[in-house]
Formats: C-alpha cells, sequence, structure tokens
C-alpha cells in the first residue's frame, strides 16, 4: 500500500487530504509544518508528500529543497499544494524538485488524476 505524508498547517485541509487519499487506497500520516515533514521522512520516507507552500516553522519551498538534499532528486514524490497560482511560483517548486503541483481547493477527482500522473494510480481509478 503506498503511503502519504499530508503537510499542511490546516487541520482542515490535513483531515480533507486524509480522507481523499484513504479513498484511493493510501496509508496516512500528518505533519504541520516543513520541520516536523523532514523528522517524519527520516524516521520512514513516505511514497509520497502532498506539501503545503505557506506554513509557519518551515514553509513547503524550504522543506522541499531540504528533502531533495538529504533523499535524492527522485524520492519521496512531492506534490506541492497551495492557492498560489503564480506561474512564477509552480517554476519555482517544480525547479526545486517537486514532481507535480495541485491547486487548493482540489477534490477526490483532481487529487486522482495528479496521482495517475506521477504513476500512483492505474488510469481507470479517476
Amino acid at each position: 500500500m503506498p503511503d502519504c505524508l499530508v503537510v499542511d498547517d490546516s487541520r482542515t485541509v490535513r483531515r480533507a487530504a486524509r480522507r481523499m487519499l484513504e479513498a484511493l487506497g493510501f496509508a496516512v500520516r500528518e505533519a504541520e509544518d516543513g520541520q516536523q515533514a523532514l523528522e517524519a521522512c527520516r524516521a520512514a520516507l513516505p511514497t509520497l508528500v502532498l506539501l503545503d507552500w505557506n506554513m509557519p516553522v518551515m514553509d513547503g519551498i524550504t522543506f522541499l529543497r531540504h528533502a531533495r538534499e538529504e533523499f535524492g532528486p527522485d524520492e519521496p514524490r512531492i506534490m506541492l499544494c497551495t492557492t498560489e497560482s503564480d506561474f512564477s511560483r509552480i517554476v519555482t517548486a517544480l525547479e526545486g524538485g517537486a514532481q507535480e503541483y495541485i491547486m487548493k481547493p482540489f477534490d477526490e477527482a483532481i487529487l486522482a488524476g495528479k496521482l495517475e500522473v506521477l504513476g500512483l494510480l492505474p488510469g481507470e481509478v479517476a
């Protein structure tokens, strides 16, 4: 079973993402900020990190840079999740090592489509 670390300072967002991911067959862990996420990844590297951009303590882009330095360019797969729609921010995330980008708010169908792109779901699920 693939596993996902949901990283967001909003408990509501984490709960909603957990429900969607569990419905899609993922085991889910949660972290409130990038520092907690790094510690969780060090304890057990997940298949996927669903990562918020704007968080206290350590933001998503800082976590992304640390994760790529520490764990390499391919694992875990990282999907940046944010309300930021500025194209330059998307480019920054992808150049920083994120494999995918999802805009808030999103639903299960949108999330499933992104997971298909990452090769984490078969194409017929969505």
